[in-house]
């Protein structure tokens, strides 16, 4: 079969054997390819060329002779397969993980086009090493793949995509936050050093990829997103995102030994495939499901202690509520106790008012901060917030670590005044608001020997305790007895583990209908709850 086309100006500059690769939709190796060239099968401008490296140009009319293909060398296998439609001239599969696509001198086991050909006679008729195949998938990469059972469907699929009419996405999970989409546009080849890899290169063959966010793992260790590609590169959505710092859980290739440690393949899955038929022009579109490893590594990614962040104005009785929830079973840390350890001397808080102000804070190598000269020195605005500044970060880093260290309880809780007004509540799941009113909280801050103006000037440093209690996701009232102050806790807690307990319900009920329904739904406002 001979094959002909004149050289866009967009491909003014390509090599050869890389333009008729193109044009052949990847369906082909692009050593076959050169072999034909060399043999003397190619023409440029009506006369033989046989150097694959050829840059052509703009206007220059190529043919290329196919040779007819040779009898198939494929031995059916009559394993398990996946069918989702099928007809005189296609099939339509969903390829499980671990199955390569198509026999090769490197593979060893069944393949896709093996199984195919026990289910579907027609497709040995096709001849050659992979008969059928108009894209691929890679082994440990699952979900769906179209075959060809005709060569005029062989023909018109691998058209198709050449010209990029094939929608082709996938579900992957990947590692990092992913909070806004990204559009990768960047060229891809062989690896210079490493053949087996693909890698970004200046020089390389276009290729672009479309990631949405669907959905962050707590922490933001991982991200699900949606993928479409463009373009059929090898490797590409892997290499692309790698090359965005988001490698997929699980490569072994192209992310790092600790993310790829983190699910036992790559977690990519080809979930929605939509073509015209190539001998009907009937619109076909299909969707898949992820296998279940896909589902158990996004459920494992759900399962991080839920993270309960306590705040409320002075005298509320945070540390109240603090010590109930420690007495239940609940990992907790005071940001107050977590300052006092950092302004003993040689400590973080300690070296850091040392070196901005001198000895002003830290007069005496051997003694903690002057905790009474630093507060003094804070009536000034300007100086507090500078302060704050500073201790806020060994504060937050000390919490971090707080939450690492007991990120498999189902619920850990840290006590922080300011944690709205420092912006370490987006460090937490939940936030726990204490709630007094203000004429017994002043009057429980005078047992403590806290004067009117020294009441006044700590308040001045929160929000108002009515914006801190809006801005709660639950809230426990302190103005009664003990008991009443233990049971409302406690039934916060009970709150906080039936959301910790839902949240992979929530998450795996959103997925099933994305793959129902194409769309994510909205996730709804986080619940504010008064336990009584």
């Amino acid at each position: 079969m001979i094959h002909a086309l004149q050289v866009l100006s967009q491909w003014a500059g390509t090599r050869l054997d890389q333009l008729w690769m193109h044009h052949l939709g990847d369906t082909v190796p692009r050593a076959r390819i050169q072999e034909w060239i060399r043999a003397g099968l190619a023409t440029v401008d009506g006369r033989p060329c046989g150097k694959p490296s050829l840059r052509v140009s703009a206007g220059q009319r190529l043919t290329l002779e196919v040779p007819d293909p040779s009898p198939a060398t494929v031995t059916p296998d009559p394993g398990p397969l996946s069918v989702l439609y099928a007809d005189d001239h296609l099939v339509v599969i969903d390829k499980a993980p671990g199955l390569t696509t198509h026999p090769a001198p490197s593979v060893e086991g069944p393949t896709v086009v093996e199984r195919a050909a026990a289910a579907f006679p027609a497709l040995l008729t096709l001849g050659g090493e992979r008969p059928g195949v108009v894209h691929r998938l890679d082994k440990d990469t699952s979900g769906l793949l179209v075959l060809a059972l005709s060569e005029p469907a062989r023909v018109g699929l691998s058209t198709a995509f050449s010209e990029r009419r094939v929608h082709k996405e996938y579900l992957a999970l990947v590692a990092g936050a992913l909070h806004e989409p990204m559009r990768v546009d960047l060229p891809m080849d062989r690896h210079p050093t490493l053949k087996t890899r693909m890698a970004v290169v200046p020089h390389g063959r276009p290729a672009l990829t479309e990631v949405w966010p669907l959905w962050q793992a707590p922490g933001g260790q991982a991200a699900l997103v949606r993928v479409r590609i463009h373009t059929g590169r090898t490797h590409q959505i892997r290499v692309h995102l790698a090359a965005q710092k988001h490698p997929l859980l699980g490569d072994a290739v192209y992310a790092p030994g600790a993310i790829a440690a983190m699910a036992p393949r790559q977690m990519l899955h080809s979930w929605y495939l939509a073509f015209a038929h190539p001998i009907t022009g009937q619109r076909l579109e299909f969707r898949a499901a992820p296998p279940q490893d896909f589902w158990d590594t996004l459920e494992a990614l759900t399962h991080r202690t839920l993270r309960l962040g306590i705040t409320g104005c002075p005298g509320c009785g945070k540390s109240t509520v603090t010590r109930m929830l420690a007495e239940a079973g609940v990992p907790t840390v005071s940001a107050d106790a977590i300052v006092g350890q950092s302004y003993l001397p040689g400590a973080a808080g300690w070296e850091i008012l040392r070196c901005h102000y001198g000895r002003r804070f830290t007069p005496s190598d051997d003694a903690p901060v002057d905790r009474q000269a630093l507060a003094q020195a804070m009536e000034d605005p300007r100086l507090r917030r500078e302060v704050e500044a500073l201790i806020h970060p060994v504060v937050r880093a000390e919490v971090a670590a707080f939450w690492e260290a007991h990120r498999d309880a189902p619920v850990a809780a840290a006590e922080i005044p300011l944690l709205l007004e420092s912006g370490m509540d987006e460090d937490c799941d939940l936030v726990l608001g204490v709630f007094c009113p203000d004429s017994l909280r002043h009057q429980r801050l005078a047992g403590r020997g806290w004067s009117p103006e020294h009441r006044s000037r700590m308040d001045s440093w929160q929000w108002p305790q009515a914006h801190k209690i809006r801005a709660a996701h639950l809230v426990v009232d302190n103005s009664g007895p003990l008991d009443d102050t233990l049971r409302r806790t406690l039934a916060a807690l009970a709150v906080a583990m039936r959301l910790a307990q839902g949240r992979r319900q929530r998450l795996l009920h959103r997925l099933r209908h994305f793959l129902h329904h194409g769309a994510w739904p909205e996730s709804p406002g986080s619940p504010h709850v008064s336990p009584s």
